[in-house]
């Protein structure tokens, strides 16, 4: 078999469980899934699986990879007319309101996924991550001219601010009934509101 056939048929089988482990995490927390699990949303064997990926940690991080790559492809084909900062906090918020996979990703310890992956996965997962804040760097420097110098700043803030998005916008029962009993309420905001304020306050 040709070489360009296989690579492209591994690439095939790759982004088959990969999005079989998509599916899964729609319903399943991170915890419950497994590569048993994955395998049977693919259309091969568990002992396939291991053929493409170690670990379910390497499934997830892949997953994270293309979650990186879906949203920075939206930010690079999105609408850059105003070049206000309402503008700026529009497009952003828009992004991520359109990425809660990627949100509910970040949630997690990433620590945990990269420790328990190949170094050959996670220099693969750190290619994409990196293009990604490039293109963040490129954009704050498109929309805010005078940042120069302070975009790794701005960036690494910007993450920290993500880690925490969908814990914020997901809140369960128990977590509202246990507001309520000590006399909190909580303010439950969506991706879109919470990152659009985030932006106006940082950048204004």
């Amino acid at each position: 078999m040709a070489r360009k056939v296989v690579e492209g048929l591994r690439r095939e089988r790759k982004e088959e469980i990969v999005s079989a482990c998509e599916k899964l995490y729609e319903t399943t927390d991170f915890a419950d899934v497994t590569i048993k699990l994955i395998s049977e949303k693919t259309s091969f064997s568990r002992a396939s699986v291991y053929n493409y990926f170690q670990t379910k940690e390497e499934i997830f991080l892949a997953l994270l990879a293309r979650e990186y790559e879906r949203w920075t492809a939206d930010l690079l084909s999105a609408d850059k007319s105003d070049k206000s900062l309402q503008g700026f906090a529009r497009l952003l918020a828009g992004s991520l309101q359109r990425r809660e996979t990627l949100l509910k990703l970040l949630s997690m310890n990433r620590n945990e996924m990269e420790e328990n992956s190949s170094i050959d996965r996670l220099v693969e997962f750190k290619c994409v991550f990196g293009k990604t804040i490039g293109t963040l760097k490129n954009l704050i420097g498109e929309y805010f001219p005078d940042s120069e110098g302070k975009q790794d700043e701005y960036v690494f803030i910007l993450f920290s601010f993500m880690f925490g998005i969908y814990p914020s916008t997901h809140v369960t029962k128990k977590q509202i009934a246990a507001f309520e009993k000590v006399g909190v309420k909580p303010v439950i905001q969506d991706a879109y509101e919470i990152t659009y304020n985030f932006v106006m306050k940082f950048f204004g």
